[in-house]
């Protein structure tokens, strides 16, 4: 199971194969952005090119238009003083400029060249060249803005301006990526925080400490949660076990106490008994009737203290506990089998499971245990009264129950029920159910009050099974 392991890995990879990616995307796109930015240093050169051509030619021109205007070749357009108030602005201009001769261009966008000079009386003469669709006022035109375009980006710092760009969008585009690699951490680190916390408070004595394991139905479970579940199993069962230790050390200092007084009311019935008989030995016939009527009621009161002896003893021994295979369903029945006899009057009834399961557990422990609950619950039951009695099992343990028709129990009874106690009942000695739980404590197992299914009270004896505790040969 590395279900972890290949969670972890699956975080590396997609935290860095996702920022690669974003990488190489961004760095491609900036790249070709600045593959077109590079061409600003052709655009430079072919517009230097352009204006010197456009130089030369405009030069050119003014030349050939001035060598025609002095050989006679081209007609002037000539401006006598007189009209001077109708002149055209340009030649207004140039009159007033004081200078020898002009060039300058004319038409539509400039496609012609104009070539201005002083007349002897004063006036203006305008010689004009077409220059064959060369608009030279629109080339001017366009050559100043390219130039001005490539002022503008060379003054631009983009080296600087790509890195800072380059920078802000890969720590973006970590940024978004770290989100699932985030997630990812805290699904994982979540459980494991809750169960160190969960150990640490089960380590300072809350043994009701537990983990919330939620639905996970349907999927599989990786190592975190398997541990989770493991603890859960664990606490579980180390309060079972406490709690069974605190009841076996309970039970130990209740049978050192019953010891004790077995031995000390052993010690003194025996002479007492003795006694009241030879005192009723000694007395004369006509006084024998009363004094054997007052010694029976002593005897009798002194048997029924030594059957008490007896429970105290029987109490306070520990029996052999040899374990062993047992049929739960043989034993079950056998025992239900030996109440009806007795107990003609109840109706008892076997659900008994169809696997057969077997026990690992001494058998005469075993016995006991199912005929003090089977016999209490006929006693509970009472005349017309049900009793049944239920067999599972599973690979780990079998479970016995024992459920009967009776008033139930009280939650003060079920609070001390398997502690030694005093009873009223006849014969009774209070200490059968504090017994079989011993026994079954001794066996592997355990006796527990659980819900009845009859309206009264029942009985689970847990057992271990034999598939998973019978030793191997």
């Amino acid at each position: 199971m590395n279900r972890l392991r290949n969670r972890l890995i699956a975080a590396f990879l997609a935290s860095t194969l996702l920022p690669l990616a974003a990488s190489v995307a961004i760095t491609t796109a900036l790249l070709d952005r600045s593959l077109r930015y590079a061409t600003t240093g052709e655009i430079d050169r072919l517009s230097r090119t352009l204006e010197a051509t456009a130089r030369q030619f405009y030069q050119r021109e003014r030349a050939a238009l001035k060598a025609e205007a002095l050989a006679g070749r081209v007609p002037p357009t000539t401006f006598p003083p007189a009209d001077a108030a109708s002149w055209p602005d340009a030649v207004r201009a140039f009159r007033d400029s004081g200078e020898a001769e002009r060039f300058g261009v004319s038409g539509s966008g400039g496609d012609r060249l104009d070539y201005l000079t002083r007349t002897a009386d004063a006036g203006v003469a305008l010689y004009t060249r077409d220059l064959g669709g060369v608009k030279m006022e629109e080339l001017s035109a366009q050559l100043r803005e390219t130039r001005r375009l490539v002022d503008e980006i060379d003054a631009r710092d983009l080296r600087r301006g790509f890195t800072l760009t380059l920078l802000g969008l890969l720590g973006a585009a970590w940024l978004i990526s770290l989100a699932p690699l985030a997630v990812i951490a805290h699904r994982v680190s979540r459980p494991i925080r809750q169960l160190t916390d969960a150990l640490t408070d089960f380590a300072g004595g809350d043994w009701s400490r537990r983990i919330d394991t939620g639905a996970r139905t349907g999927r599989r479970r990786d190592e975190v949660e398997l541990a989770v579940d493991a603890f859960n199993r664990m606490a579980n069962q180390l309060e079972e076990n406490r709690e069974r230790l605190v009841h076996l050390a309970r039970l130990a200092s209740w049978q050192s106490l019953a010891r004790k007084t077995a031995h000390e009311l052993k010690n003194s019935l025996t002479p007492i008994r003795l006694t009241v008989e030879e005192i009723q030995a000694r007395q004369p016939p006509s006084e024998r009737a009363f004094v054997d009527h007052a010694v029976q009621i002593v005897i009798s009161e002194i048997e029924s203290l030594e059957r008490r002896v007896r429970a105290f003893s029987e109490f306070a021994s520990e029996p052999p506990a040899t374990p062993e295979v047992i049929d739960a369903n043989a034993l079950v029945a056998e025992r239900v089998a030996l109440l009806r006899p007795v107990h003609p009057g109840s109706a008892c009834r076997l659900d008994l499971d169809d696997r057969r399961p077997l026990a690992y557990a001494p058998a005469d422990l075993v016995k006991g245990i199912l005929t003090n609950l089977l016999q209490n619950a006929a006693e509970a039951a009472g005349p017309g009264g049900t009793i049944l009695a239920v067999t599972r099992g599973d690979d780990q343990r079998v479970i016995l129950e024992v459920h009967d028709s009776g008033p139930g129990l009280s939650d003060d009874a079920a609070a001390t029920l398997f502690e030694p106690t005093i009873t009223f009942k006849k014969d009774g000695m209070g200490l059968g159910l504090s017994i079989a739980r011993k026994n079954a404590l001794l066996s592997g197992g355990d006796v527990v009050l659980v819900h009845g299914t009859l309206g009264g009270a029942a009985f689970r004896v847990t057992l271990p099974a034999a598939a998973a505790r019978e030793p191997s040969a």
